[in-house]
C-alpha cells in the first residue's frame, strides 16, 4: 500500500508535527520516508513565529538533524533540499511528488495561525488532490507537541456510488496493519440541508422530495451491510451507520462520537473534483475536525 512516505516541510515547529503520523505508517508499513523542504524565492524572514530555512545548507542541516533526532534505526530517513529558489512552492513540492520521489503518501500539516489550514488546504492540498496520483495525509495539530498517532478507529464516509469505495482499500489494509475497527457512514441529506437545484425542486414537489431521500437511505443500508458481510466474513471489526443531514457537519460529529483516529475521505479528479470541492465537502470537514484526514483521490 504505502511503500514510500513523502513529508515536506518549512523548518517550522507546526510543521514538524507531520512526521509523528509519517514515523508511525513507516514503522507499521515498512516504508522509508523522504523529508523534503522547498527554498522559497522572496521567503518571509519567519514561518509560524520560526525563522524561515532560506539557504540550502541550513536546510540541509535542519532536516538531516531533524532525521537523526527522529531515526530510531528501523525507518529509513532521507532528506532532500530544493535548493533552486521557487515562487511556487505548492508546485514545486507536487512536481517532485510526480516525477521524482513518486511517493504512495504525502504526508502534512493542515493546521495554523491567520487562516494558514485554509490556505494550505485550498492550495498545496488542493492541487497535490488534483493532480489524482498520491493520497494525502492532512495532520490537524492544535499544539506544536507533536501528539501520539493511535489507528484504533478507522472512519470511511461513504456514498452510494460505488466509485467511492476504493477508500475501503485503504482502510482495510491500515485496519489489518494497526488491528483497528472500521467504521463507515453514510449520510444522506435531509430536505432543510439541500441546496441549489435539488432545494428549489423540494420546495416546489416535498412529498416526493422526501421520498426520494428515503429511498436514498433505504438503499446505502443495503450497501453498507454488503460491505458489513465482507468485511466481517474476511475477520475484520466492522461497524456501519446512516446519518441523516449536512455532510461534513454529520462526518465531523460522528467521527468524534466515535472516537475515530482517522478519516479516510475519497476525492475526484479534474470535473469530479471540481464538483467534490463545490459542494465543500472535504474544506468543511477539515474545518470542523481535527482527526487527522486521509485523501484518496479517484479516477474518473
Amino acid at each position: 500500500m504505502f511503500k514510500n512516505i513523502l513529508v515536506p516541510l518549512d523548518g517550522s515547529r507546526l510543521a514538524e508535527t507531520a512526521v509523528t503520523p509519517a514515523l508511525s505508517l513507516a514503522q507499521t508499513l515498512a516504508a522509508p520516508i523522504t523529508l523534503l523542504h522547498i527554498i522559497e524565492k522572496d521567503a518571509p524572514q519567519e514561518v509560524h513565529s520560526n525563522r524561515h530555512l532560506t539557504r540550502g545548507d541550513e536546510a540541509v542541516a535542519y532536516l538531516n538533524a531533524l532525521a537523526q533526532t527522529k531515526s530510531d534505526g528501523k525507518v529509513k530517513i532521507e532528506t532532500h533540499v530544493h535548493t533552486t529558489e521557487v515562487r511556487d512552492v505548492a508546485a514545486s513540492i507536487i512536481q517532485h511528488a510526480n516525477e521524482e520521489f513518486k511517493p504512495d503518501l504525502i504526508v502534512m500539516c493542515a493546521h495554523g495561525q491567520t487562516g494558514f489550514r485554509d490556505l494550505v488546504f485550498g492550495n498545496i492540498a488542493q492541487q497535490v488532490l488534483a493532480g489524482g496520483q498520491t493520497p494525502l495525509l492532512l495532520t490537524q495539530p492544535t499544539t506544536e507537541v507533536s501528539s501520539p498517532f493511535h489507528v484504533s478507529r478507522i472512519f470511511v464516509p461513504l456514498d452510494n456510488e460505488s466509485i467511492h469505495d476504493k477508500s475501503l482499500f485503504f482502510a482495510q489494509e491500515l485496519a489489518a496493519a494497526y488491528k483497528a475497527e472500521i467504521y463507515l457512514l453514510t449520510v444522506i441529506p435531509t430536505i432543510k440541508t439541500l441546496s441549489g437545484e435539488k432545494a428549489a425542486i423540494s420546495s416546489m414537489l416535498p412529498v416526493t422530495s422526501r421520498a426520494f431521500l428515503d429511498l436514498q437511505e433505504e438503499t446505502a443500508r443495503e450497501h453498507l451491510q454488503t460491505h458489513l458481510d465482507e468485511f466481517r466474513h474476511a475477520g475484520y471489526n466492522a461497524n456501519a451507520e446512516i446519518g441523516r443531514g449536512d455532510p461534513a457537519e454529520v462526518i465531523a460529529a460522528t467521527a468524534a462520537r466515535v472516537d475515530a483516529d482517522l478519516i479516510i475521505l475519497s476525492t475526484h479528479r479534474k470535473t469530479g473534483m471540481n464538483a467534490f470541492w463545490a459542494r465543500s465537502v472535504a474544506p468543511n470537514v477539515l474545518r470542523k475536525t481535527h482527526i487527522p484526514l486521509l485523501f484518496v483521490p479517484l479516477k474518473d
